[in-house]
């Protein structure tokens, strides 16, 4: 445990130093991202934040693991493989934009690794429906794949306002922490993970002394978060040690995902590809209700919050039916696509729920 400790705060410190001087040579490179369009941030922002935190984390947790045991096993170099592989695609992106084609296809790749080397696939999905066990059987690794791929994409989306990303991605690994307490390479790679975030945060989050980001998370850090909690997700709902269905982790990850599943359906029932960009996201609504982006990232944050305490503590600490909160999962999940597609309903409903009188432009 102290090693973790050591590791992570080393972590922490690395990434709050390296950010300044990483912001400043992306600057002089004119490595920035220009208000415009969707995206309605005021100035030049370097979007370099996993650039920086994604090695932080690879190396340390490398590190770690070698602490953990004489050599570390196949799924942590695949995992390291596969995130390095998601970081270089979208540092790349970030800078000159690459094809939809090349994205997947990466994303692809970097789930396979996961999911087959990386050994992160899962062979049931517990009492989900309150009639026995579902058996994934010989889908379990197409069901794993496309959870993955999905997760990936689905951190990549959130990623709309200064610190929302970043931070559910924090407090969905805050919530892994707690259920991997008792399996100490995972837990040793996701404290590490998460403090390396939280150094991240210090520079992206909006607080009183910090107006506005100075610097970005850019694809490299969201698509690398998507698919670090996409493995240890997997692992979590897989491992003996673990006490905890796979409902719990559906309910740690609930916004991201309804949020993606929700923007997919919106865009085919308009003819167009799902991963056609728009500003129709969760985050959004709450801004074109009338919520000040600050105010909107910290609700949102509160929300994730809130769907991880359900999960956690509705199957670890109250040992609620599997049924009853996978029923309220999937009722939800539709709620919010039905509201997805009548977005001037989602944002009427916000403006109630949060009694918002100004109003602002879609």
């Amino acid at each position: 445990m102290m090693a973790h400790i050591l590791f992570s705060a080393l972590a922490f410190t690395i990434v709050l130093a390296l950010i300044p001087a990483a912001c400043r040579l992306a600057r002089e490179a004119g490595f920035v991202d220009r208000p415009g369009g969707r995206k309605q941030h005021a100035g030049a922002v370097p979007p370099v934040g996993g650039l920086v935190v994604v090695p932080v984390f690879i190396a340390l947790g490398l590190i770690d693991a070698l602490e953990m045991q004489d050599m570390p096993g196949l799924p942590f170099f695949s995992l390291f493989a596969a995130l390095g592989m998601l970081m270089l695609v979208g540092g790349w992106d970030d800078r000159f934009t690459s094809p939809p084609w090349l994205r997947f296809a990466v994303q692809g790749l970097a789930a396979l690794l996961i999911v087959i080397p990386g050994q992160a696939h899962i062979e049931t999905l517990g009492n989900l429906f309150g009639f026995g066990t579902v058996w994934l059987g010989p889908t379990a690794i197409p069901f794993a794949i496309v959870a993955t791929v999905l997760l990936i994409n689905a951190v990549n989306l959130m990623d709309g306002l200064d610190g929302l990303a970043g931070g559910i991605s924090l407090i969905a690994l805050a919530w892994l922490l707690i259920l991997s307490a008792g399996a100490p390479e995972m837990f040793g790679f996701l404290l590490i993970s998460a403090a390396a975030l939280a150094g991240f945060l210090a520079y992206n989050l909006r607080t009183p002394w910090r107006k506005q980001a100075s610097v970005f998370l850019g694809d490299s850090g969201s698509l690398a978060l998507g698919a670090t909690l996409a493995w240890a997700c997997l692992h979590s709902a897989r491992a003996p040690d673990i006490a905890a269905p796979p409902i719990a982790v559906a309910w740690i990850l609930a916004l991201p995902i309804f949020d993606v599943c929700g923007q997919f359906a919106r865009r085919l029932s308009q003819g167009r590809h799902p991963f056609d960009a728009d500003a129709h996201h969760f985050h959004h609504h709450f801004v074109n209700a009338g919520m000040a982006p600050g105010r909107a990232t910290a609700t949102i944050l509160g929300l994730v919050f809130a769907t991880g305490l359900v999960g956690v503590g509705g199957t670890v600490w109250l040992r609620m039916p599997e049924a009853a909160l996978s029923w309220s999962w999937i009722g939800l999940l539709l709620l919010h696509i039905y509201l997805s597609l009548r977005p001037q309903r989602m944002r009427r409903l916000i403006r109630a729920a949060f009694r918002i009188r100004a109003e602002r432009s879609p």
